[in-house]
């Protein structure tokens, strides 16, 4: 049985630090344009949701994950990151790597590598209760990996850090670009 994560000190700093919240677009946000949605109107803490639409990753010409399962983590000023469910994931095409990260909303997760693209995925291992839903699930980085919010073709959020899909209605900036780690 995998246990949720305790909420520390060391964590209840972590979330305090963070200036934005999603309440109010900093002077610098971009206004949306009709159809567009602005990643500082998101949520923080983050917030969990199912996605309706079908989600696919390709490495090359090989399926990695498709799903009509999925859920997104919105938070404030980043693009979604979205989650596949593990039976709808060719796991035996990935490699754990060894990595680890803690987010101080969502818990600690375990890298993966797929043939030369490292990172490429991870899945959180250990949750806090909150995100417990995607306890064991996968999500893809798609810098190098070909990503797809129903057909629409997902680019990967700057910087390289953060593995939040941009689609043409995110509104910025999104963070992840230098000088943006305080957002």
């Amino acid at each position: 049985m995998v246990e949720d994560l305790a909420v520390t000190a060391a964590v209840a700093a972590a979330r305090d630090h963070w200036r934005y919240r999603g309440q109010q677009r900093p002077p610098f946000a971009q206004t949306p344009a009709p159809g567009q949605v602005s990643v500082w109107d998101f949520p923080r803490p983050p917030r969990l949701e199912p996605v309706d639409e079908r989600l696919r990753v390709l490495g090359g010409e090989i399926l990695l994950a498709e799903t009509s399962k999925g859920y997104r983590v919105l938070e404030t000023a980043g693009a979604p990151t979205y989650y596949f469910p593990p039976e709808d994931v060719a796991v035996a095409e990935l490699t754990a790597t060894g990595s680890r990260t803690l987010c101080e909303w969502k818990g600690l997760a375990q890298g993966f590598s797929w043939r030369h693209v490292q990172p490429a995925a991870w899945c959180y291992v250990r949750t806090f209760v909150e995100f417990s839903a995607i306890r064991g699930w996968y999500a893809f980085y798609p810098a190098e990996l070909c990503c797809f919010v129903g057909d629409q073709p997902a680019g990967p959020q700057p910087g390289g850090y953060y593995g939040g899909w941009v689609t043409p209605e995110l509104c910025g900036p999104i963070k992840g670009s230098p000088g943006s780690g305080h957002w």
